[in-house]
């Protein structure tokens, strides 16, 4: 590789840093008024109560976008959501070929045909091991343990030397699936001198090391054994060799599974078209479910965060036809909470013991563990590889500066706390913020996707609020009013305190506003518009204390 002396190498976070989820890294190489560029991971995050009516939350993308003739390629690590699951709505921006691994493409190929009008998106398949080329970018894919097949870290080679993308990662002795974590590769990319290594922070605040994937196995097989009826078992959809260590378990114990969740189908397709499920009994389907005896019965299902349409929240209200839940079953939560999913869980778990069912999760048995690393686990990676400079990623600020506290106590000689938008330079010199650019969100909603302006979430923000008044008020010749106006009033009291209609208190002020107008003033028919409007909120507040949303329309 040819060195450019004017060039720099750049790390650009736009999503992932500061926050869990919604993982977007920009590398750059080149001189500053002309970098070349290749994208990390294309994630989403979730939506909540504060963005009603939104299905996801994307990278803001506008920088990388206004220099697309620089961008070289896209790179997935694994098949996350927060790590691919903005690729089909941010591809129609970004337009770059993609690199992603066999499970990766087969499963964004499924959720492609399951959308309508998705995107066609050309991916180049790599695999572990493997080396390949995007612009001035060296890219080699380095196996790590994780909680979803085929996931790997990146060691990014330029001219100026070679960087380290952990992705998710942890070190796991026995794996269910999979390899294990590559010690040796990371170890002689260490020998050869490694610039920066970019680490998942997600755990960093975790003393230890996290248990064996093959120990939830355990775990689980012993909860399945003694449950003396139906087991139903939810768990992360992607993960594989869960869903493997669960159906292993099932087997053994002489009991059939039955899967519940579109998310957990299309994985298992795919995830059984690569062998990961080579040597399982057949999944039996919903309509089976009543020629089975409870006792011969585990339930595979999605819902692990509260997710008010996936299936364990169907079961917990009994809404499901075919499959139902019942006093003496056991309901295993296989998974960990993410934070802000807190109270809808809750709400699953109040229903599942009203209605006499067992539930075990974490803090009972071993029936999950991270896919990611622990205080002991970094401190190995940092030995392995000696970076001379550490910056932590994938977390929010508490996991950041828990990471970086760590990687100077272990003695790595520079430690940069970047957010999203920063500008990172790595090399040559030494390691520094060099300018920060645009960064942010934007929202699926539907089919459109947009800034919270753009797509309405404001303005339904204040609707959820005090609700909508609307308001027609009809002018005659003379310019009074023909007729009291009409009034349609949306989520707001249908009385006042004083018990007085709140339709009726609203047309009086609507209709006061336009009588207190002088005539020849209301020719101006925005004018009377905007007077009834202040008027209704005026009153709807004195009444109420809330201003509603109110729109006005005034006929001569």
């Amino acid at each position: 590789m040819a060195k450019n002396d004017s060039a720099e190498l750049v790390f650009v976070p736009l999503g992932g840093v500061g926050e869990i989820g919604m993982n977007f890294a920009l590398y750059g190489y080149g001189p500053a008024n002309a970098r070349q560029w290749i994208v990390v991971d294309v994630g989403v995050t979730f939506p909540g109560p504060d963005l009603p009516g939104v299905d996801l939350v994307l990278p803001d993308t506008r920088f990388i976008e206004a220099d697309l003739a620089n961008l070289k390629g896209i790179v997935i690590t694994h098949a996350h959501e927060d790590h691919y699951g903005a690729l089909l709505d941010l591809w129609p921006r970004l337009k770059a070929q993609v690199w992603m691994s066999p499970f990766s493409a087969g499963l964004l190929e499924a959720k492609r045909q399951s959308e309508r009008g998705a995107p066609e998106v050309p991916v180049t398949i790599y695999r572990a091991g493997e080396t390949f080329e995007i612009g001035p970018f060296r890219i080699e894919a380095i196996a790590v343990a994780h909680s979803i097949p085929e996931p790997v870290s990146l060691a990014i080679t330029t001219p100026l030397g070679t960087v380290i993308h952990t992705g998710d990662w942890k070190i796991d002795p026995a794996p269910e699936i999979g390899p294990k974590t590559d010690e040796a590769r990371f170890r002689a990319l260490g020998d050869a001198g490694v610039i920066a290594l970019m680490c998942d922070s997600t755990n960093a605040m975790r003393e230890g090391e996290s248990p064996s994937e093959q120990d939830v196995g355990k775990g689980l097989r012993a909860e399945i054994e003694k449950a003396p009826a139906l087991v139903a078992i939810t768990t992360f959809s992607s993960n594989v060799g869960r869903i493997r260590s669960i159906a292993e378990a099932a087997r053994d114990a002489g009991r059939s599974v039955l899967v519940l969740g579109r998310s957990m189908r299309r994985v298992i397709d795919v995830a059984g078209e690569l062998g990961y499920l080579d040597g399982l009994p057949p999944f039996i389907a919903e309509e089976e479910f009543a020629g089975v005896p409870r006792e011969s019965l585990v339930v595979l299902c999605t819902g692990s965060q509260g997710e008010d349409r996936a299936a364990l929240a169907k079961l917990s209200r009994d809404e499901l036809r075919s499959v139902k839940l019942a006093a003496g079953d056991t309901v295993i939560f296989s998974s960990r909470t993410i934070p802000g999913n807190e109270k809808a869980i809750l709400e699953i778990k109040n229903s599942l013991i009203d209605m006499g069912v067992k539930i075990i999760e974490d803090g009972d048995a071993l029936v999950h563990v991270s896919g990611h690393p622990r205080r002991s686990e970094l401190k190995r990676m940092y030995e392995w590889t000696r970076p001379r400079i550490l910056v932590p990623v994938h977390g929010e600020a508490a996991h950041l500066v828990a990471q970086g506290s760590l990687g100077a106590m272990q003695g790595i000689p520079e430690v940069m706390q970047v957010r999203n938008g920063d500008v990172a330079k790595l090399a040559p010199g030494p390691a520094e913020i060099i300018d920060q650019v645009p960064f942010g969100r934007i929202y699926k909603d539907g089919r459109i996707i947009g800034t919270d302006e753009g797509v309405g979430v404001k303005d339904r923000r204040k609707l959820s609020f005090a609700g909508h008044v609307a308001v027609n008020v009809v002018l005659d010749e003379r310019y009074d009013l023909a007729g009291d106006p009409d009034l349609v009033a949306i989520g707001l009291p249908q009385v006042n305190a004083g018990g007085e209609d709140f339709e009726e208190m609203l047309l009086d002020a609507a209709a006061g506003a336009v009588q207190s107008i002088p005539r020849q003033r209301r020719k101006d028919l925005d004018l009377v518009a905007e007077a009834v409007r202040r008027a209704v909120r005026s009153s709807a507040n004195e009444a109420w204390g809330k201003k509603p949303v109110v729109t006005v329309f005034v006929t001569y």
